[in-house]
């Protein structure tokens, strides 16, 4: 490990493989070490080693890691960050351990990933912010896990607006619609306690959609005006009916810089949707329709088409010319949701090996929560319309060129 001139640890010259930890082994522990496990195979990327995953109880990590490819699991975070094998740390745990995590392991010269929502607070995702800043100087790269961003169609749908298909962009309708808390039966877990999770529906979804917002359209959002709702406030935990400290749903109108208009809804009780990313773009020239459920499709609606020839054209986004398909299978051989984990590695390491600054940023999520913020703010006021400071538009372009270039 070497320092940097602030006194900051610094990365350690690497000789290949990069070795990776993964702290938490549930949902996102999963999906992250499937990326790891494929990410070199399908991108040529810098070779990784999997070295170790961490999980605080010892039974459960051993069985992750033989089961998803660990060389060794670990309960002790600290002292994995001691090890000089381990480049990379990627940050799968509940939002109030990221912070604590993201820092420490920045400032021991790993390069850290991690899951969003960034934090569970501004000021968490400030610290994280700034300790980002820092090492980026001594050369230690941190990335936010937004990873709908490498979803082909989303990255297509970006090129689209940014090329001006649609012309003057006016507004947008985005929703993120789940259900698995629609049944009053459904058990209490970390994610409905704002302890651990920070929000509901709010921070677990509705960080995508903004995100999106931002991703696709390149502009700053000045305002909103919200609502949140929670519809089940008590839920069975294991001595019994505890409170939900958190939000069921969320509606939010939110106002760009650009002049457009953006219709936000996110839920986890929307009986009979699974996991419906859905974002319509409407401009001057055209519009723009995806569906996360059918996530290979974006339905592209051309205005200045001849009067006989105007309807929605369905593109499938398989085809080696669009983002991110051609690193995978041949035209017509569809993509999944755990395929934008491995582009987001990906994505990762080519910025780690051209000593360039990932996308998203911490700073990205900070802007990111800093949005939600302001939804709480004004939904405790009874959907007053709150303020946020024009900052410059979130980062994207690396993003949609490391998209473009594969």
């Amino acid at each position: 490990m070497t320092a940097t001139a602030s006194g900051q640890a610094g990365p350690a010259a690497i000789t290949a493989p990069l070795g990776v930890a993964v702290v938490g082994h549930s949902f996102m522990g999963k999906a992250h070490s499937n990326a790891w496990r494929n990410v070199s195979a399908f991108y040529g990327s810098p070779a990784v080693a999997q070295r170790i995953i961490v999980g605080r109880d010892p039974g459960r990590a051993a069985a992750a890691a033989d089961r998803y490819g660990w060389a060794e699991s670990a309960t002790d975070w600290r002292r994995v960050l001691g090890r000089t094998d381990i480049h990379i740390v990627d940050i799968c745990t509940p939002g109030q351990l990221h912070a604590g995590l993201a820092v420490a392991a920045l400032e021991a010269g790993k390069h850290v990933l991690v899951e969003k929502p960034l934090a569970n607070s501004v000021a968490e995702a400030e610290l994280m912010t700034a300790a980002a800043e820092r090492a980026a100087a001594g050369g230690t790269m941190s990335m936010v896990g937004f990873n709908y961003r490498r979803v082909p169609a989303l990255a297509q749908a970006r090129a689209m607006i940014a090329g001006g298909r649609l012309g003057e962009l006016r507004q947008l309708r985005i929703a993120y619609l789940q259900d698995w808390l629609a049944d009053r039966a459904a058990p209490m877990t970390w994610r409905l306690r704002r302890e651990t999770a920070g929000s509901g529906a709010l921070g677990d979804l509705a960080s995508h959609a903004v995100d999106q917002v931002h991703f696709l359209t390149g502009a700053c959002i000045t305002g909103v005006s919200a609502r949140l709702s929670t519809f089940v406030p008590e839920r069975e935990g294991p001595s019994g009916p505890e409170p939900v400290t958190v939000d069921d749903a969320v509606w939010a109108t939110l106002q760009l810089d650009s002049g457009a208009v953006v219709s936000l809804e996110a839920s986890r009780c929307a009986t009979g949707r699974k996991n419906a990313l859905q974002i319509e773009a409407y401009g001057s020239r055209g519009s723009l329709r995806f569906d996360l459920e059918r996530i290979n499709e974006l339905h592209f609606y051309d205005a200045e088409a001849p009067d006989a020839l105007q309807g929605a054209a369905r593109i499938l986004v398989t085809e080696p010319a669009h983002p991110y398909v051609e690193a995978w299978w041949p035209p017509g051989h569809v993509l999944g949701w755990d395929h934008t984990f491995t582009s987001q590695a990906a994505d990762f390491l080519s910025a780690i090996a051209g000593g360039r600054r990932p996308e998203p940023s911490f700073a990205d999520g900070l802007a990111v929560q800093r949005v939600l913020a302001a939804i709480e703010s004004s939904a405790a006021k009874d959907g007053a319309a709150v303020g946020l400071p024009v900052s410059g538009p979130p980062s994207s372009s690396s993003t949609e060129a490391a998209g473009e270039a594969r």
